[in-house]
Order: C-alpha cells, then sequence, then structure tokens
C-alpha cells in the first residue's frame, strides 16, 4: 500500500471513529499537511523503516504545524514552529505525522483528583473497549489510538506508569525506555530524572522498530526476532489484587514455562509510604525549574513559569478547574527553594530503586508482572480508580530503567496487561523477552468491542 493510501485510511478512521461514530476522543488535533507529506515520500525513490505509514504523536511532544500544549489552554494558542528531535527523527524514517493525540493535562501531574484522559482542549479520551470506561493515562490518547487501529504507532511519554497504564488499559504494546536514551528536547517536562518518551504499537516488533528509529540504533527490531532464552523472575509483591487478573497470569506463566521460559519466583520489598512521598517530592520540585526552562525556549509563550499556568487556570475556572483543582502544582511551588531536602529525598528515593531492581535481577535477564487491573469507569473530578494495580511502574520510574508490557488476555471484556522489567541499557533483553512472550501467548492483536 502506497504512502498516500495509508495516510488517508488513516485519516477516515481518525474522522469516523474518533471524531464521530463512537467518538473515541483520542485525537486532539490533525496535520493540516498529512496528505502532502505522504505525496512527498512517494516521489522519493528510498527504503526508509517506516516509509509512509501514519503516526500520531502525544500531544505534549513538538511537532510543527500540531499544538505540543500538554491538553492546557494556557499553551493551546502558542504555535509549534518548529520539529522537535523526535518528530523529525520519525520523518527521516519516512513516516507521516497525522495528528497530536489528547492526554491527562499536564501529564497527570495537576491533582489527586485528576481524571486520566482528560485534557481542557481534548475532552476526555475513551476506551476503544467500552466507552465508559479509562483510557489510562497519562499517554491516553496514544494507547486508545493504536487499540482502536487509527494508526499501528504513537509516541507516548512516561513519568510513572503514562505509557505502561494506557498500553495496558487499551490492550496494545508499550515501551518506555532507559531515561535519556530517547532525546527530550521539545518535549514539555515534568521530571529530568524520570521523564521519557517511548513507543506504544500494536506488536513488539512494531514497538522495537519504532525505537530503533527514536534512539538511532538498529537492535531493537533485530532482539524483538531474537529465539534467545530469558531467564524471567517472577515478582510475587506484582501479582494482582484482582483475582480474575491473578488467574489470566498465572495461565499466561503455564503458556510461558511451556514455551521454554525458566521461570524463577523473586520476592522485592514494596515501596513505603515514605519512598512514595519521596518520589512525589522530587517530581513537583523538578516540575518548577524544568518546566522554566522549556517555556523559556518556546517561540511566542504567553506564560514563562508554573505560578504562571496556575494563575492562568484560576482566571479560567469554567474551563481549566471544571472538574478538578491544581493542589499538586501549588505544592510544587511550595517546594521550589527547598533544594537540601530534595537532595535527600532524590538520595533515599534512588537508593531503594537501584537496590529493589538490582536484587531482583541478580537471578533472572527480566523481571515480570501484573501491570493494572481492567479499566475503570471514568469519573471527572472523582480521581482515577488504581484497584488491581501491582507497583511494577515504581521502581524503573524512579532508577530510570527500562519498563514494558503487553496484552496478556481479557477481564471483563477489558484487557490486562503482562509487565516486564529489565536492567538500565537492558532494552535489548526486554524487548526479546516480550516478543518472545508474545508469541507465546499467541493472542495477536486485541480487537476492540467498540461498545459504547
Amino acid at each position: 500500500m502506497k504512502a498516500v493510501q495509508k495516510v488517508e485510511e488513516s485519516l477516515a478512521k481518525i474522522e469516523s471513529i474518533d471524531q464521530s461514530g463512537y467518538e473515541l476522543n483520542s485525537v486532539i488535533a490533525v496535520s493540516d499537511d498529512a496528505i502532502e507529506q505522504a505525496r512527498f515520500l512517494e516521489k522519493q525513490n528510498i527504503d526508509l523503516p517506516l516509509q509512509g505509514f501514519p503516526i500520531l504523536v502525544k500531544d505534549n511532544i513538538e511537532v510543527r504545524g500540531l499544538p505540543a500544549c500538554a491538553g492546557s489552554l494556557s499553551l493551546a494558542d502558542t504555535p509549534v514552529v518548529r520539529d522537535s528531535t523526535i518528530a523529525r527523527r520519525l520523518r527521516d524514517a519516512g513516516a507521516v505525522i497525522v495528528g497530536a493525540t489528547n492526554l491527562s493535562e499536564w501529564a497527570n501531574i495537576r491533582s489527586t483528583k485528576s481524571t486520566s484522559g482528560w485534557s481542557a482542549v481534548g475532552g476526555l479520551t475513551a476506551n476503544p473497549w467500552i466507552h465508559e470506561h479509562s483510557a489510562g493515562g497519562s499517554s491516553s490518547g496514544s494507547g486508545a489510538a493504536v487499540a482502536a487501529g487509527l494508526t499501528q504507532w504513537a509516541i507516548g511519554s512516561e513519568t510513572d506508569g503514562s505509557i505502561i497504564c494506557p498500553a495496558s488499559l487499551n490492550g496494545c504494546v508499550g515501551i518506555k525506555p532507559t531515561v535519556g536514551s530517547i532525546p527530550r528536547d521539545g518535549m514539555i517536562p515534568i521530571s529530568a530524572s524520570q521523564d521519557s518518551p517511548g513507543p506504544m504499537a500494536q506488536t513488539v516488533e512494531q514497538a522495537a522498530l519504532l525505537l530503533d528509529v527514536l534512539t538511532g540504533k538498529s537492535q531493537y527490531l533485530k532482539s524483538a526476532k531474537s529465539d534467545e532464552i530469558k531467564k524471567l523472575g517472577v515478582v510475587k509483591q506484582w501479582i494482582s489484587q484482582d483475582d480474575n487478573v491473578s488467574a489470566v497470569f498465572e495461565e499466561s506463566l503455564r503458556k510461558l514455562e511451556k514455551s521454554g521460559f525458566t521461570l524463577i519466583d523473586v520476592d522485592l520489598n514494596p515501596p513505603a509510604e515514605t519512598d512514595q512521598q519521596d518520589e512525589l517530592f522530587v517530581l513537583l520540585y523538578e516540575l518548577v525549574d524544568g518546566l522554566q526552562k522549556y517555556l523559556a525556549q518556546r517561540p511566542g509563550a504567553k506564560i514563562s513559569t508554573l505560578k504562571d499556568v496556575l494563575d492562568f487556570n484560576v482566571s479560567h475556572p469554567e474551563t481549566e478547574l471544571k472538574h478538578f483543582g491544581q493542589e499538586l502544582f501549588e505544592m510544587a511551588l511550595e517546594y521550589e527553594n527547598k533544594s537540601k531536602e530534595y537532595s535527600e529525598a532524590r538520595g533515599r528515593n534512588l537508593k531503594w530503586a537501584e537496590e529493589t531492581l538490582s536484587h531482583g535481577l541478580e537471578s533472572a535477564d527480566v523481571l515480570i508482572g501484573c501491570t493494572y487491573g481492567p479499566a475503570w469507569k471514568s469519573t471527572l473530578g472523582q480521581g482515577d480508580s488504581f484497584e488491581g494495580a501491582s507497583w511494577i511502574t515504581t521502581a524503573p520510574a524512579i532508577a530510570g530503567t527500562p519498563i514494558g508490557t503487553i496484552p496478556m488476555g481479557l477481564v471483563a471484556g477489558l484487557p490486562v496487561g503482562l509487565g516486564f522489567v529489565s536492567g538500565r541499557n537492558q532494552e535489548k533483553n526486554l524487548i526479546t523477552a516480550m516478543a518472545r512472550a508474545e508469541r507465546a501467548l499467541s493472542l495477536g492483536i486485541l480487537t476492540p468491542t467498540f461498545i459504547k
């Protein structure tokens, strides 16, 4: 299929599934020049990795001509006049960026009562399996769009769970690579120590190819095709509290073992309440400085600090504060000058996370466990329900190490994910294990039910 036809089909799906019909609401803006991009590619007599394939990019990453506003009205009228390195690498690989995906506003760092998938600019993203259920977050639109087949690929970003959660809840593949392995210029930040963009796709091979493009390497697609046996550490503390999810997990383990994996039981110390408090302190402290530096180099931005964002929201309560507040922003401003406390919190946090993962990976190549329970009903203003979720994302998030997820089955008509964790810069191990597990589970690409 030629580039123009691929892009036309994607745009038609966005119109019929996302913007009307089922009203998935996963795409916050469509590229005006998508067809033009595709026509240009058809004229080039070259073979590129993503030649002519349509792709969506989370709306906290700068793509020329798309909003890159993190779902906030405070940035919605600030035109993007440059491509991030991510966008340039996608274009250089032959991809056609057809639009930007909706997200949890400010990547879910504004309020403890925020609803995943909602932004003031984009509204609420639905789940393609059952409309009233959550698409997860913060890469809500990316996960929902890929699962719904609007595109095969999308770019998400994660600080702690923001790729793994929507991939799990929507039924697609997601990978957060080692922090720093993909350039973050032109990406609206939360945390310098924990943020990373990453691929979301329908299969592990697609995600691996996309990771090759994003990192500028040529090794992950090869890893996805490898049959190398990996030792998997089954983390007891990452088994879901939801009995139905746990049953799917146990059946998945039987299939993995039958396919040749060596499974090893692993015990890890869960994060204490102080560990969780330290992580939040670190994120909020880094948000203030990181956002100010980003806004200083964003051409045309009418806001320059987190305080400006907070003030903007207060002056637009009917839109920005309609469903929940911004108490985390307020807390972040209180932490602004607490550099000593920040250093201590980050030190304690990193020590726990690195020791935890190091212990788990002593006897295994990759650690596995449940990710989230099935998607809960979206309740605007009442926050998210994480019942059935494990703490699998926490230590990798703090340590900045890779984590991925694949679908492992359905519970109550909704997808649930199998999570994989590896050591720093060990994406090859992670992807080999994910791809072999995908083949062992043999679910194929899940097709949503689109129940409304």
